[in-house]
């Protein structure tokens, strides 16, 4: 996997580790998947990048978005189902090929075939449009965790010290 660190703002930043396309058998050892997958175990947030058209894949005819979705999903599944729990959102990307309502209508043909109830985004990668709606969703996602684990810290150091004080007492 490629590692790269998103600024977003000054102190604002969030590191990125982009897993080139799992292909199917990555969960047994296909490729370089299993050593793939054990990178995305450690994520908190997978961000699914498909091609918002078909896309022939070597050779074996065209799999539409979902299908390459479907195939993401199944690999993980079967490596580690706690990884289908995790937040996964949708990036479909290459919008840049298609005229704005066409991307639109296919985004959202892709999101209602896969029943997708996570956030999903239309981008095109090349010209960079659409990108910096996920930098900043992505970074309020992380700033929310943070939060989260300061209150929960702030809870068990509460709990710690009426115990102790309790058990003082």
């Amino acid at each position: 996997p490629n590692l790269g660190v998103v600024s977003v703002e000054v102190g604002r930043s969030f590191v990125i580790a982009d897993i080139p396309g799992l292909i199917e058998g990555a969960a047994d050892g296909a490729g370089l998947g299993s050593l793939f997958l054990r990178h995305v175990q450690r994520t908190r947030l997978l961000l699914h990048l498909v091609d918002i058209a078909p896309m022939d894949y070597e050779g074996s005819g065209l799999l539409s978005p979902a299908e390459q979705v479907r195939a993401i999903e199944n690999e993980l599944r079967k490596y580690d189902p706690a990884m289908l729990e995790k937040p996964r959102w949708l990036v479909l990307n290459k919008a840049d090929l298609m005229f704005e309502d066409e991307a639109k209508a296919a985004a959202e043909a892709i999101v209602a075939e896969l029943d997708w109830k996570e956030p999903w985004y239309i981008t095109s990668a090349i010209s960079r449009e659409g990108t910096r709606p996920i930098m900043l969703a992505v970074q309020a996602f992380f700033d929310r965790l943070r939060e989260d684990e300061l209150e929960a810290a702030a809870e068990q150091a509460a709990v710690h010290a009426t115990a102790s004080a309790n058990h003082d007492a």
